[in-house]
Protein backbone atom coordinates (compact mmCIF):
# COMPACT_ATOMS: atom_id res chain seq x y z
CA UNK A 1 0.00 0.00 0.00
CA UNK A 2 1.28 3.42 -0.93
CA UNK A 3 2.11 5.80 1.86
CA UNK A 4 1.91 8.84 -0.43
CA UNK A 5 -0.16 11.35 1.58
CA UNK A 6 -2.21 12.52 -1.39
CA UNK A 7 -2.95 8.95 -2.47
CA UNK A 8 -4.10 8.16 1.09
CA UNK A 9 -6.37 11.22 1.17
CA UNK A 10 -7.84 10.37 -2.23
CA UNK A 11 -8.50 6.81 -1.03
CA UNK A 12 -10.39 8.26 1.95
CA UNK A 13 -12.36 10.47 -0.45
CA UNK A 14 -13.32 7.41 -2.49
CA UNK A 15 -14.34 5.44 0.60
CA UNK A 16 -16.61 8.25 1.79
CA UNK A 17 -18.05 8.73 -1.70
CA UNK A 18 -18.95 5.04 -1.75
CA UNK A 19 -20.78 5.50 1.57
CA UNK A 20 -22.59 8.55 0.17
CA UNK A 21 -23.80 6.53 -2.82
CA UNK A 22 -24.89 3.70 -0.53
CA UNK A 23 -26.88 6.18 1.58
CA UNK A 24 -28.48 7.74 -1.51
CA UNK A 25 -29.66 4.30 -2.67
CA UNK A 26 -31.12 3.36 0.73
CA UNK A 27 -34.88 3.31 1.00
CA UNK A 28 -36.66 6.09 2.89
CA UNK A 29 -37.74 3.83 5.77
CA UNK A 30 -34.46 1.90 6.18
CA UNK A 31 -33.62 3.63 9.46
CA UNK A 32 -31.25 0.99 10.85
CA UNK A 33 -29.28 0.84 7.60
CA UNK A 34 -29.12 4.63 7.36
CA UNK A 35 -27.86 4.90 10.94
CA UNK A 36 -25.05 2.40 10.24
CA UNK A 37 -24.02 4.18 7.03
CA UNK A 38 -24.08 7.61 8.67
CA UNK A 39 -22.07 6.33 11.64
CA UNK A 40 -19.44 5.09 9.16
CA UNK A 41 -19.49 8.47 7.38
CA UNK A 42 -19.05 10.30 10.70
CA UNK A 43 -16.08 8.18 11.72
CA UNK A 44 -14.45 8.28 8.29
CA UNK A 45 -14.79 12.02 7.84
CA UNK A 46 -13.71 12.80 11.40
CA UNK A 47 -10.52 10.74 11.15
CA UNK A 48 -9.82 12.12 7.66
CA UNK A 49 -10.29 15.74 8.75
CA UNK A 50 -8.05 15.18 11.77
CA UNK A 51 -5.23 13.84 9.58
CA UNK A 52 -5.58 16.75 7.18
CA UNK A 53 -5.71 19.41 9.89
CA UNK A 54 -2.95 18.03 12.10
CA UNK A 55 -0.50 16.67 9.55
CA UNK A 56 -1.25 17.34 5.89
CA UNK A 57 -2.38 20.98 5.87
CA UNK A 58 0.54 22.30 7.94
CA UNK A 59 3.01 20.42 5.71
CA UNK A 60 1.26 21.69 2.56
CA UNK A 61 1.42 25.29 3.80
CA UNK A 62 5.10 24.93 4.61
CA UNK A 63 6.02 23.35 1.27
CA UNK A 64 3.75 25.52 -0.89
CA UNK A 65 3.08 28.83 0.88
CA UNK A 66 0.84 29.95 -2.00
CA UNK A 67 -1.68 27.27 -0.93
CA UNK A 68 -2.39 29.17 2.29
CA UNK A 69 -5.79 30.40 1.08
CA UNK A 70 -6.80 26.88 0.03
CA UNK A 71 -5.83 25.53 3.44
CA UNK A 72 -7.72 28.26 5.30
CA UNK A 73 -10.82 27.71 3.16
CA UNK A 74 -10.57 23.96 3.71
CA UNK A 75 -10.46 24.42 7.49
CA UNK A 76 -13.60 26.58 7.27
CA UNK A 77 -15.29 23.88 5.18
CA UNK A 78 -14.27 21.34 7.83
CA UNK A 79 -15.82 23.59 10.47
CA UNK A 80 -19.22 23.41 8.76
CA UNK A 81 -18.91 19.66 8.17
CA UNK A 82 -17.86 18.74 11.73
CA UNK A 83 -20.85 20.55 13.20
CA UNK A 84 -23.16 18.72 10.81
CA UNK A 85 -21.47 15.45 11.77
CA UNK A 86 -21.94 16.18 15.46
CA UNK A 87 -25.63 16.93 14.89
CA UNK A 88 -26.09 13.74 12.85
CA UNK A 89 -24.34 11.72 15.55
CA UNK A 90 -27.15 12.44 17.98
CA UNK A 91 -30.03 12.58 15.51
CA UNK A 92 -32.56 9.82 15.09
CA UNK A 93 -32.74 8.58 11.47
CA UNK A 94 -36.53 8.87 11.54
CA UNK A 95 -36.25 12.61 12.29
CA UNK A 96 -37.78 14.41 9.31
CA UNK A 97 -34.57 16.48 8.92
CA UNK A 98 -32.15 13.54 8.97
CA UNK A 99 -32.10 12.83 5.22
CA UNK A 100 -31.97 16.55 4.39
CA UNK A 101 -29.02 17.08 6.72
CA UNK A 102 -27.15 14.11 5.21
CA UNK A 103 -27.86 15.45 1.72
CA UNK A 104 -26.42 18.87 2.59
CA UNK A 105 -23.41 17.17 4.21
CA UNK A 106 -22.83 15.15 1.03
CA UNK A 107 -23.03 18.28 -1.14
CA UNK A 108 -20.55 20.12 1.09
CA UNK A 109 -18.07 17.26 1.19
CA UNK A 110 -18.24 16.66 -2.56
CA UNK A 111 -17.49 20.35 -3.17
CA UNK A 112 -14.57 20.19 -0.71
CA UNK A 113 -13.14 17.03 -2.33
CA UNK A 114 -13.39 18.53 -5.83
CA UNK A 115 -11.50 21.63 -4.75
CA UNK A 116 -8.77 19.64 -3.03
CA UNK A 117 -8.25 17.12 -5.80
CA UNK A 118 -8.59 19.50 -8.74
CA UNK A 119 -7.34 22.86 -7.48
CA UNK A 120 -4.54 22.28 -5.07
CA UNK A 121 -3.37 18.69 -4.64
CA UNK A 122 -1.42 18.99 -7.92
CA UNK A 123 0.38 22.10 -6.63
CA UNK A 124 1.14 20.44 -3.30
CA UNK A 125 2.42 17.31 -5.07
CA UNK A 126 4.76 19.40 -7.19
CA UNK A 127 6.01 21.42 -4.22
CA UNK A 128 6.57 18.46 -1.89
CA UNK A 129 7.80 15.71 -4.16
CA UNK A 130 7.42 11.98 -3.74
CA UNK A 131 9.78 11.43 -0.79
CA UNK A 132 8.19 14.13 1.38
CA UNK A 133 4.66 12.96 0.51
CA UNK A 134 5.61 9.44 1.56
CA UNK A 135 7.04 10.71 4.88
CA UNK A 136 3.84 12.64 5.58
CA UNK A 137 1.72 9.69 4.49
CA UNK A 138 3.58 7.44 6.91
CA UNK A 139 2.89 9.89 9.75
CA UNK A 140 -0.78 9.92 8.75
CA UNK A 141 -0.97 6.11 8.77
CA UNK A 142 0.66 5.98 12.20
CA UNK A 143 -1.73 8.63 13.57
CA UNK A 144 -4.92 7.12 12.17
CA UNK A 145 -5.61 4.59 14.97
CA UNK A 146 -5.39 7.26 17.68
CA UNK A 147 -7.29 9.95 15.74
CA UNK A 148 -10.44 11.23 17.46
CA UNK A 149 -13.78 9.77 16.45
CA UNK A 150 -15.75 12.68 17.91
CA UNK A 151 -16.06 15.51 15.35
CA UNK A 152 -16.13 18.15 18.09
CA UNK A 153 -12.60 17.14 19.15
CA UNK A 154 -11.17 18.49 15.88
CA UNK A 155 -9.35 21.83 15.64
CA UNK A 156 -11.83 22.98 13.01
CA UNK A 157 -14.76 22.53 15.41
CA UNK A 158 -13.68 25.74 17.12
CA UNK A 159 -11.99 27.44 14.17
Amino acid sequence: MSTDAIVLLKNDHKTVEDLFKKFEKTGSNAYVTKRKIVDSIIEGLTVHAYLEEEIFYPAAREAAPDTKDHVLESVEEHHVVVWMLSELKGMDPDDERFDAKVTVLIENVRHHVDEEEEDWFPDVREAMGRKRLQEIGQRMLESKPSAPRDPLKLQSATA
